[in-house]
């Protein structure tokens, strides 16, 4: 039965600053002309990669795939020194896409070495972020859960930074663990704050609505810390990596109001997509036949105040089809 009346897409969504500027920077180098590729996939979004391969912007995993010349882009996670190091001596052009955010965390970790800190790193092991920031602090003693935090050792001087997209709560928790560790605790806070703002926006989209989508990568560290909030703001959640899981519309049985987010590797468009899927298939009547006016309504309410982080490239005219469909629904 179809009972769905609206869907609203929680704010501050589609790609965090960082991975939007490694995508165009990719897009820019290929429209110069230039052989393009990136050092690991730009975004854990297949469609996205896809997207980049119909341009001609390859993936390698090595640099040793790159021809003398060419361009690489560095993703936003960032790489080890000597990564960088190679690429020059190879004769490649390096474009670097290295968020801000993660720059200054290399920074932050050179000072702290210099300064003569024992390091705990929280963070995702092997995580392409953690791979590079341990090139500046090779020592660092990398911690995740809970259960790793015994290997956080007794010393005089201990310092503690974190991953950008690691859950705020984790590392407060973290800090306070390691206050009887250390007769001096240096905590650098080094949690993206566009992480935070999406999680309070997921969170306040959560207790408005009767059942929330959350969607994004399945090892996605920060989408499935998304789907822990929404039960949090006690919301049923589903997680999903793209409108193609979506194939049961009974999901949607019961719902009046459905809440849309997406983790910092999902484009907006993905967002647009669900909206659409969800009005499409469950949505009542006289709802169900204009669900692409209602979705791209949802659409421009999440989008505008946030576009710094989505790569929307006609803004303008949605606002007017939104505005159209208002007029429309208050008629």
């Amino acid at each position: 039965m179809s009972t769905v009346e609206e869907v609203r897409i929680a704010r501050r969504t589609g790609f965090c600053y960082g991975v939007r500027e490694a995508i165009d920077k990719a897009k820019e180098a290929s429209a110069a002309g230039k052989v393009t590729h990136t050092l690991g996939q730009v975004v854990h979004n297949e469609g996205v990669i896809r997207d980049l391969e119909d341009l001609g912007i390859r993936t390698v995993d090595t640099l040793d795939d790159v021809d003398h010349g060419a361009a690489v882009v560095i993703r936003a996670h960032g790489v080890k020194p000597e990564v960088m190091e190679r690429a020059n001596a190879h004769g490649l052009e390096v474009i670097d896409g290295t968020c801000t955010w993660v720059v200054q965390e290399h920074r932050e970790l050179a000072k702290l070495v210099e300064e003569g800190y024992t390091i705990v790193l929280l963070g995702t092991p092997n995580h392409a972020e953690v791979v590079g920031m341990l090139g500046f602090a090779p020592d660092a003693i990398v911690v995740d859960e809970e259960d790793d935090w015994d290997k956080v050792p007794r010393k005089k001087k201990l310092a503690l930074i974190s991953q950008s997209t690691q859950p705020p709560w984790k590392f407060e928790k973290l800090a306070a663990f390691m206050v009887s560790r250390s007769h001096e605790l240096k905590i650098v806070n080094t949690v993206c704050p566009v992480t935070i703002r999406r999680q309070e926006d997921t969170l306040d989209t959560a207790r408005d609505v009767d059942l929330m989508v959350v969607v994004g990568g399945r090892s996605s560290a920060n989408t499935k810390e998304l789907t822990r909030l929404c039960g949090i703001a006690g919301t049923p959640a589903i997680q999903i990596e793209s409108v193609h899981d979506l194939d049961d519309p009974s999901v949607f049985d019961g719902p009046r109001v459905v809440g849309i987010t997406g983790g910092t590797s999902t484009p907006i468009e993905d967002l647009h997509v669900v909206a659409r899927h969800i009005l499409e298939t469950a949505g009542i009547d006289g709802i169900r036949e204009r669900a692409s006016e209602f979705a791209e309504a949802a659409l421009v309410a999440a989008a505008t105040p946030a576009g710094r982080t989505t790569s929307l490239p006609k803004l303008p005219m949605a606002t007017e089809s939104a505005t159209a469909v208002a007029a429309s629904g208050a008629a």
